[in-house]
């Protein structure tokens, strides 16, 4: 599902580089649940955006889900995101004037799929806990309630890869845990291929495989 060599990356500040990326290797098998953890600074978010194709490398290959990611046009880029790659971000980013169903409809649309939902979505839904909380505005919503529907909005189009980063870190413990059981769930029953970027060792052990990265380099 993700095949990376030698990947850098190099931030410009002025007269100073940044390397956010010194080389990295790494292959996650289809089906996989896969847990980057380190320290801030170690290259875990520039790794994230660099998968998700929010940025460019500086130099290195990059393939997901057997498409290469560097030779890609920015359009190209984009369809990436809405249909082969979904998001969950630390900040659920819901849109505060559409209902839950709204937030997650609205990345069908986006993706061009303006069909109503398929079965197994349903079932998704049931999983994720939230049939009877569809019509709710988020702010009527859990901060748990509201990660359940962005995790909702990144799988409605059945994307290959789930990238997600620091999903637990605006929730208390018992809405971790909660949410980490979804996503362990989605990757048991559905086959969900997952990268989890966290700071948690605890997170990170919901994870088949803990990867860990320090100073731009992956350690372990």
């Amino acid at each position: 599902m993700i095949e990376i060599h030698d990947l850098t990356k190099v931030f410009h500040a002025g007269e100073v580089d940044v390397h956010a990326l010194r080389g990295v290797d790494l292959s996650v098998t289809r089906g996989e649940f896969v847990a980057v953890v380190g320290p801030s600074g170690s290259g875990k978010s520039t790794l994230f955006h660099i998968l998700g194709g929010l940025t460019p490398p500086t130099s290195g290959t990059v393939h997901i889900d057997g498409r290469d990611l560097l030779a890609m046009t920015d359009a190209e880029r984009t369809n990436l995101r809405k249909t082969t790659v979904g998001f969950v971000f630390q900040k659920y980013n819901l849109l505060p004037t559409l209902t839950a169903a709204g937030n997650i409809e609205i990345a069908r649309d986006i993706a061009g799929r303006g069909a109503p939902r398929d079965a197994d979505f349903d079932q998704v839904l049931k999983l994720l806990g939230l049939e009877g909380r569809l019509a709710h505005k988020p702010r009527a919503l859990s901060g748990g309630e509201q990660q359940r529907v962005a995790i909702a909005r990144a799988i409605v189009n059945h994307p290959a890869l789930l990238l997600a980063d620091e999903p637990t870190g605006n929730l208390d413990t018992e809405n971790s845990t909660a949410v980490l059981g979804i996503l362990r769930d989605l990757n048991d029953r559905l086959g969900q291929t997952i990268l989890m970027i966290t700071h948690n060792p605890d997170a990170a052990a919901y994870g088949h495989r803990i990867v860990k990265m320090r100073d731009g380099r992956i350690v372990e």
